[in-house]
């Protein structure tokens, strides 16, 4: 039997889940940035991916195993210790810019930062422009030019 995705769009407003889950105001207003550096990279509206992921755009994945659903593009989460950035494609190009993206961990599945200020929001928008490009090229994707 298939398993439920556990990481679907809520209805959730993304400003009231900010209030309500984030109690140290620089991870609220280092939140707000995101958000607004997030929807002018990927041309998308925040939006609210299971309990406390904040995702823009969306794309489509199918596994060799049949699993398949659906993900944000891009996107954080802001966690009691650091956020957590969900904008890695493991691409060569991304894999460069790391080196320069400043203080983070890399977990499994997102990267980890404290405060946005330890890294470079340049090195960043691309990492979120190469992992669209990636979605693109690979997945069926809201990004998707034709």
């Amino acid at each position: 039997m298939a398993t439920k995705n556990k990481t679907t769009e809520t209805p959730v407003p993304v400003e009231e889940f900010i209030h309500s889950f984030v109690s140290d105001q620089q991870k609220k207003d280092d939140s707000f940035r995101l958000i607004e550096l997030m929807t002018a990279w990927s041309g998308f509206e925040a939006r609210m991916w299971g309990p406390t992921i904040i995702g823009f755009g969306s794309y489509h994945y199918k596994y060799a195993s049949g699993h398949e659903g659906d993900a944000p593009m891009i996107g954080f989460s802001p966690r009691k210790a650091e956020f957590s950035l969900y904008v890695f494609s493991d691409t060569e190009k991304s894999r460069q810019l790391l080196e320069k993206l400043g203080k983070h961990k890399m977990g499994k599945a997102c990267m980890y930062v404290k405060k946005i200020a330890d890294i470079d929001l340049s090195i960043l928008k691309e990492l979120c422009d190469e992992t669209i490009k990636y979605l693109n090229e690979h997945h069926e994707c809201a990004c998707r030019k034709d």
